[in-house]
């Protein structure tokens, strides 16, 4: 129930399904971290198909408020949610309102209400103004940057971003505003996965390398297959996990049958819940071979399960090499190779030191820590609190 005398916030997302990737997820464990503190009460407004699948939540304190749909268009346009919103004000207007994302409609409906209610609005652009994101579909982007996305970034009285590399991105674009840098979190397994080797590997094999994210060409599957087919390896599986997107799955797959590698990469689809995190005890090593990343969680989740990991400097990990806790390297099959050959010629033990120091590391980013910062950045905005220490004005 929400306090008396609570500033109210918004938080916008164009959708909480969980096919649609880390978005949907952090913003459901945010909201869940940020509701349990007093003086903000907390609404989650989102939009979805009749009968779709959304991220559920674990905090009663948390408003939550998903209008669905059976119209496609109604839905690419953001009409659901715009009723959601307006209906949502009405009642009680907002103190500020967080957007979480960028182009759609949902952000574009979030950015108006702002305006018309002279409230405070924060964008946490999640990666959709990343060089890499920019790229895909330009003209579409350049287009809703005339009819209406540049004013809505004006708008925005700050942007949190998730990491440093995301801040300078930022900037470049000439978007001048207030720049929180707060990661996501990750929520930490309460016991060490690798102190003990689990049972019943796929295909019971001795050693598995994990690729767990959304099937989509910048996620760099394609890479991945091409270099697994230069190791030769005996001994490793890959295991390949996570929702397909447009399709992508089954060009995975066709590669994997045209190198023949049918006996040493399985695919399992989408995994939630305790499968998710049963995968990641199994896994003796983790590879995201991205494109692009604002930030990565599943980087985050496979450090807090304990597990060594490979990802390329598309994503912001630096402190993988730092830590002693993984590989940052560039992206392409070469490098992928080399990194992989590494991290397999590694001892057990040895992978095992890197995962309990990536353990170790990641818990920098428990909810709670980001709850209390993405709080901050709410009373400055509101006149309540200093300027933190995280907000960058350069």
């Amino acid at each position: 129930m929400e306090e008396r005398n609570s500033s109210r916030v918004f938080h916008c997302i164009p959708s909480l399904n969980p096919r649609h990737g880390g978005p949907s997820r952090t913003v459901v464990a945010l909201t869940d971290a940020l509701a349990q503190y007093p003086g903000f009460a907390i609404c989650l407004l989102s939009q979805g198909a009749w009968e779709g699948p959304t991220i559920p939540s674990g905090e009663p304190d948390a408003t939550r408020r998903v209008v669905t749909s059976r119209s496609r268009l109604a839905l690419a346009l953001g009409l659901p949610f715009r009723s959601g919103l307006l209906g949502a004000g009405s009642s009680a207007r907002p103190a500020l309102i967080h957007s979480h994302g960028v182009w759609h409609p949902v952000n574009h409906w979030a950015a108006r209400a702002a305006r018309a209610w002279g409230v405070p609005l924060i964008i946490h652009p999640r990666g959709m103004l990343e060089p890499w994101a920019l790229s895909q579909k330009p003209v579409k982007k350049r287009l809703a940057l005339r009819l209406f996305q540049r004013r809505d970034l004006d708008t925005a009285r700050a942007f949190v971003a998730s990491a440093e590399m995301e801040y300078e991105h930022l900037r470049r674009l000439g978007l001048r505003q207030p720049v929180a840098v707060i990661p996501n979190g990750v929520t930490l397994p309460a016991t060490t996965p690798l102190a003990v080797v689990p049972a019943g590997r796929p295909g019971d094999r001795e050693h598995v390398a994990l690729f767990l994210s959304r099937l989509h060409p910048k996620k760099g599957v394609l890479e991945l297959v091409r270099a697994w087919s230069q190791l030769a390896l005996v001994g490793w599986g890959l295991l390949i996990a996570g929702p397909d997107e447009d399709g992508h799955g089954g060009e995975v797959m066709r590669l994997v049958g045209q190198l023949g590698l049918e006996a040493v990469i399985d695919y399992v689809g989408p995994v939630e819940g305790e499968p998710k995190a049963a995968l990641y005890r199994q896994a003796d090593l983790f590879v995201l071979p991205t494109f692009s990343e604002n930030f990565g969680l599943v980087v985050a989740e496979a450090l807090a399960a304990g597990v060594p990991v490979i990802t390329t400097r598309g994503a912001p990990w630096a402190d993988l090499e730092t830590q002693g806790c993984g590989w940052w390297i560039e992206t392409g099959v070469p490098p992928l190779v080399m990194a992989l050959r590494e991290a397999m010629a590694l001892s057990d033990a040895e992978r095992r030191v890197m995962g309990e120091r990536g353990r170790a590391y990641v818990r920098r980013f428990d909810w709670d820590v980001i709850a209390r910062q993405t709080l901050d950045l709410y009373r400055w905005l509101l006149g309540q609190g200093d300027r933190p220490d995280g907000v960058r004005l350069d």
